[in-house]
């Protein structure tokens, strides 16, 4: 529970009031490696804090070598399918834990009781949904901007960490590239 109060409060200061009803509104969620936890068409009731491991965002096809992933999220970030959570209807994508992955989970109604209920749960939100607007923003920006050699350099300047524990087809989906022309690229560099 620490690690989540000090990301939060990296935003704002919560009250020991303020803090004690958001936690008792959280859950422990525990997931094995390679395990959905969301799936397709499934409605999002959850946004999680990664207190350990590694989540892959993803649309799922019938041939697996065709998924496409388009995101990850770490240790000390926020996941959710978080359209599906914002509008209650059926997710479009699926959550997978790459790793053994433990969350701390609040439901939509939950949140939304916080956001009523405290006086820094709304700054927090939408604190919180800025962040996750800019990094979709700053990928798809990298999508439309760079090639894929320098997606593929970027991405692990940024995260080192991905080569450890990120399968590379995961990877070649993310940077928007078949396997083969990854092995290239890597190859090149």
């Amino acid at each position: 529970m620490q690690q989540i109060k000090a990301h939060l409060e990296q935003i704002a200061t919560i009250s020991d009031t303020d803090w004690d009803f958001f936690m008792s509104k959280l859950q422990r969620r525990t997931f094995k490696k390679k395990a959905v936890f969301l799936k397709l068409n499934d409605v999002e009731n959850y946004i999680s804090f990664i207190e350990t491991g590694v989540v892959r965002l993803y649309i799922p096809k019938e041939n697996p070598d065709k998924e496409i992933t388009f995101g990850f999220s770490f240790k000390n970030q926020f996941i959710s399918a978080y359209d599906s959570f914002l509008t209650q209807s059926p997710s479009a994508y699926e959550l997978q834990a790459l790793t053994e992955t433990s969350v701390l989970c609040i439901t939509y109604a939950d949140l939304q009781a916080v956001y009523n209920q405290t006086k820094i749960g709304n700054l927090i939100g939408r604190i919180t949904a800025e962040r996750l607007f800019l990094i979709k923003s700053k990928r798809e920006q990298h999508l439309l901007n760079l090639t894929a050699e320098e997606r593929y350099i970027k991405l692990f300047k940024e995260r080192p960490e991905l080569l450890k524990v990120i399968p590379l087809k995961y990877i070649s989906s993310y940077i928007g590239v078949t396997a083969q022309a990854l092995s290239r690229i890597r190859k090149r560099i």
